[in-house]
């Protein structure tokens, strides 16, 4: 693969990892898939396999959450990745299909304006004008792909998904076809074929899923990180691999101001200091980890290329103000009242609180 692409599919840029474990691999495998369910997790956890070479850890959480969803795709049934933005449930899918299928690329990104023809089919229209329905006409859709080669399809933000378009999928999921009326035909999937989809509850327009199809998927729910130590070292490890892949000039930040944010945003979040003794309020975005990571990624980039190459307070400042403030109105008395009470009380934040105000 070309290093000039800014982003790489997941099963490229791991390729050794998962060369090594598909070697080390003995145990058994559902049909279609390239791992057995065993080595998918140690994918996505780490681990040190027995000829001493070490798979990193795509997925910093409990593991037994990692187990739930892979044993659920050896099953019938399709997977739904739960969780409030910026819980890793995009992350964790791709790395899942890219371990399990050997390709990531079957996506279908769930929008408002999301149709039935680019969940189940459409046409080639020059095609169908000339010819009428054919085979030839049709144009699969990522899920018909996914069907007829037995791997994994997904679905990112489904409810973001029209739902009378959600519901496309019951027939799928429930009898594993795809009718096609027009030629008379199905699709039949072909076995190791399963639908992942991720889906929150937090922003606007949700579309809500309907009964028929939430029997269908088996939800794991990805919580925030449960301790400080566990969120910070999900941002240092993916700053430092983004940093890399983007070829930032400055050097890796240090890890007092990746501590500073992850505990701003915890206390935000939670709507208390880290100590329990002062009660907070909480700003309307969500303040998630993966925001955590956007903000050290900018300040570096700050500090490389119109600085000195170290990121500062100045550098974190300038990028943690758009984070927490998305409501220029109730968000800004919620962060000059957090700026007052908590970082200035702070001595060894003084620089912090200089540099947002500055920024204020």
């Amino acid at each position: 693969m070309s290093a000039n692409f800014l982003r790489q599919h997941a099963e490229h840029q791991y390729a050794e990892e998962l060369h090594e474990l598909k070697k080390a691999d003995q145990r058994q495998r559902p049909p279609n898939w390239q791992l057995s369910p065993w080595a998918v997790v140690t994918y996505l956890l780490g681990g040190t396999l027995e000829n001493g070479f070490v798979v990193s850890p795509k997925y910093i959480g409990e593991r037994r959450l990692m187990e739930i969803a892979v044993a659920t795709l050896a099953t019938d049934r399709a997977l739904l990745l739960y969780g409030v933005p910026g819980t890793a449930k995009s992350w964790v899918s791709e790395h899942l299909t890219a371990a399990v299928s050997g390709d990531s690329t079957l996506l279908v990104q769930g929008t408002a304006g999301t149709s039935e023809e680019q969940l189940r089919y459409g046409w080639n229209y020059a095609q169908l004008l000339a010819h009428g329905p054919s085979e030839a006409a049709l144009v699969p859709s990522p899920l018909m792909q996914a069907m007829r080669r037995g791997q994994i399809c997904r679905v990112e933000e489904l409810t973001r998904i029209p739902a009378d378009v959600q519901d496309t999928l019951i027939t799928v999921l429930s009898e594993k076809t795809l009718p096609i009326p027009e030629l008379g035909s199905e699709v039949q999937a072909v076995r190791g074929f399963s639908v992942i989809a991720t889906a929150n509850n937090r922003d606007k327009g949700v579309n809500e899923l309907s009964s028929a199809l939430k029997r269908r998927f088996n939800t794991v729910v990805l919580p925030v990180p449960a301790t400080e130590e566990e969120e910070l070292a999900i941002v240092v490890k993916r700053v430092s691999e983004m940093g890399r892949a983007l070829d930032l000039p400055a050097e890796p930040p240090a890890l007092k101001e990746v501590k500073r944010l992850v505990q701003i945003f915890r206390e935000l979040r939670n709507g208390h200091t880290e100590d329990g003794k002062t009660k907070l309020k909480s700003p309307s975005g969500t303040l998630s980890t993966a925001e955590a990571i956007s903000v050290i990624n900018n300040g570096m980039a700050l500090a490389g290329h119109f600085g000195d190459g170290v990121m500062g307070a100045q550098d974190l400042a300038s990028g943690l103000l758009g984070a927490v403030i998305k409501d220029p109105v109730q968000d800004k008395v919620v962060w000059n009242e957090y700026l007052e009470t908590v970082v200035k009380e702070r001595s060894d934040w003084k620089d912090l609180y200089r540099a947002c105000r500055d920024h204020a």
